[in-house]
């Protein structure tokens, strides 16, 4: 398992290198769901899932586990938009009654960590998988998880699930997923983290530049494949779903609101109105996550406005996008 210390003996985050740019912490706990020896055993109701509903690496799970029809093999957990104030950068299991989650019995995500290895140091992330089992975190690695979902589940998908990552098509979608993690995923936290100027202002044109190209070629297909659904578009939409209600202010990425890329504001709706996106995105987290919490500069103390906006439903407005396609079914057999 990779694991790169990220905190300092004070509890500060040291995702920072000396050039001021960004560089997120690599994830502690990498061993894939399989049925090979070492892998992590696919058993319905023996896993469950912590998540944030205004995490983008979170939300991109929670959206696969439903439209997959997971819900019923992977248990969920809910931390609270809100950071704690501690020492330290945690997650709080205040939403529960008593404040602990109710299966796994803790107030704080970092009691897990802890206890699966008591000398990590980085930051407890989400989502992570928990092992009831054994009590342990077992998986956090954001990046493959929706795959493994998409793969190693499969036993467990409801009938007629659809195929977010077909075979076929895997090696492009792996592509531009990386393209998509590293310049808009990753990039507006480059941005809103950056410690120097130079490193905020490449992030940005690395961002903006990107999101130009995704907008040209959503002008002529439906999703970013073509007529259906892939993993890729999961990707993509977590961030396009914060991008006005947090990254435009609280990340400093603004140039252009998403309502101003015509395609990429129709193609997120088209995506919010699809039974497992939508019903899973919780604006007033995001919102509380970003503006109100304790998320870049953690001991500054500074007066914070909760905005007005978005209008939710505005995302609820017709989009036209099915002119792109003749294809009813947005999902890939």
């Amino acid at each position: 398992m990779k694991f790169e210390k990220s905190f300092s003996p004070t509890g500060k985050p040291q995702e920072i290198r000396g050039d001021g740019s960004f560089q997120r912490q690599i994830n502690r706990f990498t061993t894939p769901f399989g049925s090979k020896e070492g892998e992590l055993p696919v058993e319905e109701g023996r896993y469950r899932l912590i998540w944030c509903p205004a995490c983008p690496w979170a939300h991109r799970s929670v959206i696969v586990r439903r439209v997959l029809g997971l819900e019923d093999a992977i248990s969920l957990g809910t931390v609270s938009p809100l950071r704690p104030k501690l020492d330290r950068v945690d997650w709080e299991f205040s939403l529960d009654e008593n404040g602990v989650d109710p299966v796994l019995g803790i107030q704080y995500l970092s009691e897990i960590y802890l206890k699966t290895a008591p000398d990590y140091a980085g930051r407890p992330t989400v989502p992570v998988i928990v092992d009831l089992k054994k009590g342990e975190a077992v998986q956090n690695d954001y990046f493959h998880l929706t795959n493994y979902f998409e793969t190693e589940w499969v036993p467990f998908h409801k009938k007629n699930a659809p195929n977010l990552y077909p075979e076929e098509r895997r090696e492009d979608i792996d592509a531009l997923s990386d393209v998509i993690f590293h310049e808009v995923n990753n990039g507006v936290y480059k941005c809103g983290f950056a410690h120097s100027q130079e490193a905020y202002e490449e992030a940005y044109d690395v961002l903006f530049n990107r999101l130009d190209e995704l907008e040209k070629r959503l002008a002529t297909k439906r999703f970013l494949f073509g007529d259906y659904i892939t993993d890729s578009d999961v990707r993509l939409y977590t961030t396009l779903a914060r991008f006005d209600a947090a990254y435009v202010t609280a990340f400093n990425t603004n140039r252009n609101v998403l309502r101003e890329f015509p395609n990429l504001w129709g193609y997120a709706r088209d995506l919010y109105q699809t039974p497992g996106f939508g019903d899973t995105t919780d604006f007033d987290a995001i919102k509380r996550h970003y503006h109100l919490s304790i998320t870049i500069h953690p001991n500054k103390e500074e007066v914070k406005i909760l905005p007005k906006g978005p209008v939710a439903s505005e995302w609820n407005t017709p989009h036209h996008r099915e002119a792109l396609s003749e294809k009813e079914d947005k999902f890939l057999r």
